[in-house]
């Protein structure tokens, strides 16, 4: 399983660096990359569907599939027409049809008092969940064509630097638990192990990779940096935990099993989701 786990996670990371490389060489940022977060989308949203048909509910389906995919593809409204759209409010409309569609759904197939506003409630958690936090990702990459690339770039190096040392310092001197009901695996000493590994992923990432992917472009300061990095460290934990806090309601120990060793799309972006709209917010301070 591990010799798996490592070959599947060098395919994903190669992956993922050959359509970054092919993204930043682009005319248009997100022209590579726009094929994947429509993938993920799709994934996604059927792994929370799944999650909460664990618990005998039916939002429907149809709206949460198309509703993500309509708030994903929005963010490009923005690039397209940056005159008649402003930033996020493509997003924004998509979140609001889709809702208008879900209680049209619901009326349509309502027979009595039941599970409807339990059925309406997750119809729109998913779509908050998936598509207005993946839109945040997208939003990032959108910033600029050499700006865009290092703010997206940057969260997924610390984020996963700071899985990474979670996980490596856990395993080594973890005592103290950090969640036990929800993930007993995290440790208090893996999460402090996990900021370190995070702030030298930021490191990383406004030294050499900046200066690879911006040239000249002054990097920004060293205070704001390591704050960035503190932030969207603690918001990826919540995020993970979060997903974990998803999963034990449903009595799952993984989104999905399509990837072994790994799980599903949710267990990958679990971190970056709610970390995302953190970074967003850093980012706007420092342009």
């Amino acid at each position: 399983m591990l010799r798996w786990r490592l070959l599947l996670g060098a395919i994903i990371i190669g992956g993922l660096v050959a359509l970054c490389w092919a993204d930043f060489q682009a005319e248009q940022p997100g022209t590579w990359l726009f094929p994947l977060v429509v993938v993920l989308s799709v994934l996604a949203s059927h792994e929370v569907l799944s999650l909460t048909s664990a618990k005998g509910a039916r939002p429907l389906a149809g709206v949460v599939y198309l509703g993500n995919l309509a708030m994903v593809t929005s963010n490009w409204l923005t690039v397209w027409c940056p005159d008649r759209f402003p930033t996020l409010a493509p997003v924004a409309c998509a979140l609001g049809v889709a809702i208008l569609l879900a209680f049209a759904g619901e009326m349509r197939r309502y027979e009595g008092p039941g599970d409807v506003t339990v059925n309406l409630a997750l119809a729109v958690f998913a779509l908050c969940y998936v598509g207005v936090l993946l839109s945040f990702l997208v939003e990032l990459r959108l910033l600029g064509s050499e700006v865009g690339m290092a703010a997206l770039l940057s969260l997924v190096v610390i984020v996963k630097m700071s899985d990474t040392g979670a996980y490596t310092v856990g395993r080594l001197i973890g005592r103290n638990k950090l969640a036990p009901t929800l993930s007993p695996g995290k440790t208090i000493e893996g999460g402090l192990g996990g900021l370190a590994f995070a702030i030298l992923g930021a490191w990383f990432s406004f030294t050499w990779m900046w200066t690879q992917l911006c040239g000249d472009r002054p990097a920004p300061g060293v205070a704001w940096w390591l704050t960035y990095a503190v932030l969207v460290t603690v918001a990826g934990v919540i995020g993970d935990l979060a997903e974990s806090l998803l999963k034990r309601d449903a009595g799952r120990k993984d989104s999905s099993t399509w990837m072994p060793g790994f799980g599903g799309v949710l267990d990958l972006l679990d971190s970056l989701l709610l970390s995302a709209p953190v970074a967003y917010v850093c980012w706007l301070f420092a342009r």
